[in-house]
């Protein structure tokens, strides 16, 4: 039997289950990978994703050779071009690969058999930690699941900071309360560790830089494209970051483009790195005393908990999370977005940043980009195609019910049991973005007022009975009895003719 094994691209594991189960058949086989042209032209990415996932792949394909594995890694335009001229140059018996964690890739998977009229294995995905624990297995289509029930099911099975009681280490299961303090201007995080490029990372960046349809520069590119950078980055994390991480987990900051935060995701998301190789290190850390519990609970909350949700969350809701609209937003993603060109503040730093560098954490994405977006009216499709264009670590699985599901709250309330909305007063609280900003943050209305409160307080207006309804929510629109006929008349019209005023984006 000739079998070739087909590693997708964002599978970059150190042990893949298809290579592991070609060698445990003792069968001759090899290794296909593909880059895709079509695939990376889907929509105009971030040029930074592209080098880090294009590089990672080169640099897997470059290990997997020095361990003698045949590969044939294939560019073309297509996947289904890609596949066809392997099977003519090497003409397998059958096909192995692990199932893709994206919907439309799992749905090739499905139908390849029969349109290549070979035999095609798929094998379980084993990069989320569901594969060997689900929760909720059979989920009921209406019902709402909470996702703190859901980590704490994920923390007793894999026996993650639990005692011998079976009870959770620190005496609580969430320490969030802990978590949100503002970076102090006496505070200085230390920055990340960075890598240097090398000739196949620098083949890739000429490529990529040749690229019309996309976004931002490989200018700067300084991410880990191998398993063993990717450890050195986890290493740094634990050692010089971990320590701070919550109690400043929420912050943001202009000066501080990262503070205390991980960049982790980017990695575990393609398989450079594993989860529970995350989870353990900052539990080791804990032990060790190096870590508060606060700051370690708080991460593997990310990971075991919000991770781990999120992709059950993907694959319960799917086809339909994509175009899901609770809400009826129709507008376009404004053009500020795409350039940063705009007075507001907080918004013009995160995307400057975003534009550079591919990434801002995960409260500035949460309360300045989606929130924003929620409260303008914007359709939830686009904005979910923004961040699959801009983030480095954006890909559906993650995207959607983060965006669509949590952010927007454009799925009936599936992920999250309330939309995330807040004014200038968060924003305020949370960082220094306010601070020289032209607008003013105690204001409703006016010329000078915060667009955030004057949309934050027009969509309460126009939302006020169905928001009432919901309990986590009452204490926010009650605050509509300080605001008379006359003011509310203003913010409808000042919110008004600000949308109205927008530039919007043009594809």
């Amino acid at each position: 039997m000739k079998t070739t094994v087909w590693v997708l691209g964002d599978q970059l594991l150190r042990n893949h289950p298809a290579i592991a189960w070609a060698q445990a058949q003792s069968q001759d086989y090899i290794v296909l990978m593909v880059e895709s042209a079509d695939r990376a032209s889907r929509l105009p990415y971030q040029r930074k994703k592209l080098v880090l996932l294009f590089s990672a792949m080169r640099h897997y394909a470059k290990r997997l050779r020095a361990q003698g594995i045949e590969v044939d890694y294939v560019r073309a335009d297509t996947f289904d071009a890609a596949i066809q001229q392997h099977i003519e140059a090497y003409k397998p018996d059958e096909i192995v690969t692990m199932a893709a964690s994206e919907y439309r890739g799992r749905q090739r998977q499905m139908t390849l058999g029969e349109q290549l009229s070979i035999e095609v294995s798929v094998l379980p995905n084993s990069q989320f930690l569901l594969h060997e624990n689900d929760p909720y297995p059979n989920p009921v289509p209406d019902k709402q699941y909470v996702m703190e029930n859901f980590y704490r099911s994920m923390r007793r099975h894999y026996r993650v900071l639990i005692d011998d009681t079976d009870q959770p280490l620190g005496g609580a299961w969430n320490f969030d309360k802990d978590n949100r303090s503002p970076l102090p201007t006496t505070v200085t995080p230390p920055a990340p560790i960075t890598f240097e490029t090398d000739p196949i990372t620098q083949e890739v960046m000429r490529d990529v830089n040749s690229l019309v349809h996309a976004v931002g520069s490989v200018e700067g590119f300084n991410l880990a494209v191998t398993r063993e950078d990717a450890q050195a980055a986890l290493d740094d994390f634990i050692e010089h970051r971990l320590h701070d991480f919550g109690r400043y987990e929420d912050a943001m900051s202009s000066q501080h483009h990262t503070l205390f935060h991980s960049l982790l995701s980017a990695y575990v998301n393609i398989g450079l790195l594993e989860p529970m190789e995350m989870i353990r290190a900052a539990e080791a850390a804990y032990h060790a005393g190096t870590a508060p519990i606060n700051s370690v609970e708080g991460f593997i909350r990310q990971i075991l908990g919000w991770r781990e949700f999120i992709y059950w969350q993907y694959w319960r809701q799917m086809p339909s999370l994509r175009h899901a609209n609770n809400w009826g937003a129709q507008r376009v993603m404004p053009q500020m977005f795409w350039d940063s060109n705009t007075k507001m503040n907080c918004i013009q730093h995160v995307t400057r940043r975003l534009i550079e560098t591919g990434y801002s954490h995960h409260i500035e994405r949460l309360m300045i980009v989606c929130n924003f977006c929620l409260l303008a009216g914007i359709n939830p499709a686009e904005v979910a195609d923004w961040f699959l264009i801009f983030y480095i670590d954006a890909y559906e699985w993650v995207v959607y019910p983060n965006v669509i599901g949590m952010g927007l709250n454009a799925d009936d309330g599936r992920t999250a049991t309330k939309p995330y909305i807040a004014s200038a007063n968060y924003i305020n609280s949370m960082s220094d973005y306010c601070k020289g900003c032209a607008f003013n943050h105690k204001q409703r209305v006016g010329e000078d007022a915060c667009p955030f409160n004057t949309l934050y307080w027009n969509f309460i207006i126009q939302h006020e009975k169905r928001l009432r309804a919901n309990p986590r929510l009452g204490k926010n629109v009650l605050g509509l009895r300080h605001i008379d006929e006359r003011e509310r008349m203003l913010i409808v019209e000042q919110a008004r003719a600000f949308l109205q005023g927008l530039e919007y984006y043009k594809s």
